[in-house]
């Protein structure tokens, strides 16, 4: 692949590695702000642990808008400034209403940044290369996550009783080095010839990022095909014609979140310590989930574009089952910490291979180019809804039922994902985002 093209996906997919750090840097704070500040199992799950979602729902609902207004790079440079004010404001805050603020401020740049960081990545890949460029902010997802439990782990006790706050304030350094090296990266070539009528600058663009003045050229004529056809096409992506793309963005988005995955990252130092473990070692066992996360990534990035993303989502789908249902037997029988663990970790790789890989792929792929940010809007809103409510639910849920009752209730979800899987998902290995519209568009 061409290194300009290679550079510009790495540095807009570390967005990801800042949605991933954010998400579960909360994590390590838990436990220490709920005993800091008191508050009530409600009080703590609404504003403390699920105002950053509700932010991210805002910022994902309403990410259409700049991603296309503005651009897709003018709003990945945004992303970084609001990461940088709320790691900033969460780490200062004095009480738990301007904490949730602040919280609140990084949840719209992790919404915003699940629109215009994939839509940005395909828009400038080609077919034969999306799904492994796509999958960088998978990656860099989960390796902040890796690096946000091995953050916590290690600043556990720097600042006494308020080592929260350098977990979360740390994170300010990598969002300021984000913002400074997105400013390098192009515009999306697709974006200049449909929202600025910029055939020139487009074709310079992907001259920058493609192997061949011929590549470009195939590329660049594509888009404006698809352009002169679709560009007196006033219709809202709420459109009939777009109804199947609709539904497969909404579903996949709802059945990643009934995974329970949100729930166990978020929770998972309270859940391995119901598990067996002591408060330290429930710490030290969380970095071996972001491990796990990590590898198994790294494993549905060599296979997206062999494979494909079906296959992908029939592996994790069996997986999840297998992991959720023998967790919540763990549970129910009293099983050892290390045998609930094997199984959790087992559940981390089913999803990183699965839902993980695809689903910021998928989305991005199905939508055309004239409404896709509105598409990848819808299915990472309704993503970003259901892991709110998830995690809104999660202390309520973790401290009011058996654990093994919260395990099998995701797993049967999982069952009803691998028939969806199986009759409804379309492969779009291989096939370029104009050919996946003439598929998938029904006028």
């Amino acid at each position: 692949m061409n290194r300009k093209l290679i550079i510009a996906s790495i540095t807009a997919s570390l967005a990801g590695f800042l949605f991933g750090f954010d998400t579960v840097v909360i994590s390590g704070a838990n436990l220490p702000i709920k005993q800091l500040w008191n508050t009530s199992e409600w009080f703590h799950g609404t504003f403390i642990m699920s105002m950053a979602l509700w932010g991210t729902v805002v910022g994902a609902l309403f990410a259409g808008l700049p991603t296309d207004k503005l651009g897709r790079k003018t709003t990945l440079v945004w992303i970084g400034v609001l990461y940088f004010v709320s790691a900033m404001g969460s780490a200062l805050a004095q009480d738990p209403y301007s904490f949730s603020f602040f919280r609140f401020i990084g949840g719209v740049g992790v919404g915003i940044s699940s629109i215009a960081a994939p839509t940005y990545i395909s828009e400038i890949s080609s077919a034969n290369n999306r799904g492994r460029l796509g999958i960088l902010y998978q990656f860099n997802l989960v390796f902040g996550i890796l690096v946000a439990f091995i953050s916590n782990y290690l600043l556990q006790g720097v600042g006494g009783a308020s080592d929260w706050r350098w977990m979360l304030g740390v994170e300010a350094i990598p969002a300021l080095v984000y913002t400074l090296m997105v400013l390098g990266v192009p515009q999306s070539p697709r974006w200049l010839v449909i929202y600025k009528n910029n055939v020139a600058k487009a074709r310079q663009v992907l001259l920058e990022l493609t192997r061949s003045k011929e590549e470009a050229d195939s590329m660049l004529s594509a888009i404006q095909t698809d352009h002169q056809n679709t560009q007196h096409d006033k219709s809202s992506v709420f459109s009939r014609k777009y109804k199947r793309s609709l539904l497969l963005a909404f579903l996949i988005a709802f059945f990643n979140q009934l995974s329970g995955i949100n729930f166990i990252l978020y929770y998972a130092p309270e859940i391995l310590q119901k598990a067996g473990f002591g408060s330290s070692d429930s710490l030290l066992s969380s970095i071996s989930i972001g491990i796990v996360n990590l590898l198994f990534t790294f494993v549905g990035m060599v296979l997206i574009d062999r494979a494909g993303r079906k296959q992908l989502m029939y592996i994790g789908s069996l997986g999840y089952i297998i992991s959720l249902f023998m967790v919540a037997y763990g549970f129910y029988v009293g099983s050892g910490a290390m045998f609930k663990l094997v199984f959790i970790l087992m559940f981390i790789a089913s999803h990183a291979i699965g839902q993980g890989s695809v689903i910021w792929i998928f989305i991005s792929e199905i939508f055309p180019n004239r409404v896709r940010a509105y598409g990848q809007a819808w299915g990472s809103g309704t993503h970003w809804v259901f892991a709110a409510l998830i995690t809104l639910f999660g202390s309520v849920l973790i401290n009011s039922f058996e654990p093994w009752f919260v395990f099998v209730f995701f797993g049967v979800f999982m069952i009803l994902q691998l028939l969806y899987t199986h009759f409804l998902m379309p492969e779009t290995k291989g096939k370029s985002l104009e050919q996946l519209e003439q598929e998938l568009i029904k006028e």
